[in-house]
Order: C-alpha cells, then sequence, then structure tokens
C-alpha cells in the first residue's frame, strides 16, 4: 500500500522510497527502508505526520503517494 492510503494511529513499516534523493533525505531524518513508523496524524488534503521515537515528520500528500508502506 501507499504511504498516503494509511490511518491514524497506524503502525507502518517502510518498503520502499522510490527516487534516489527523496531515499538520502529521508535517511537523514532517520527514515529508511526497514523503519517503523506510527502515523500520528493525517490531515484532510495535507500532509501526513509521521513519528519515529520521539520525533515528527510530515510528509506531503504527494511524496506519500510514491512512498510504498505496509501495516506491522
Amino acid at each position: 500500500m501507499k504511504l498516503d492510503k494509511v490511518t491514524r494511529g497506524q503502525q507502518i513499516e517502510i518498503v520502499k522510497i522510490p527516487d534516489v534523493n527523496i531515499r538520502a533525505q529521508a535517511i537523514r531524518l532517520g527514515i529508511g527502508e526497514g523503519a517503523k513508523l506510527t502515523c500520528s496524524e493525517k490531515l484532510p488534503a495535507g500532509p501526513i505526520i509521521l513519528q519515529n521515537r520521539m520525533q515528527e515528520i510530515a510528509i506531503g500528500r504527494r511524496l506519500a503517494e510514491s512512498i510504498e508502506v505496509k501495516a506491522v
């Protein structure tokens, strides 16, 4: 499933980040393939807020459409 389809409170694991540049930026934020995260908020027509330990990161909806995840 794609990241834009997750629901609030759902725990996910990043399966694939297709774009090399985006993957590099995500790794700098501690979100690489295999990372387990929680969707802390999903704003209508807005970003998806992911929680990684005590850090929250907003992922834009268009970017979220390209990131493949699976439910944990």
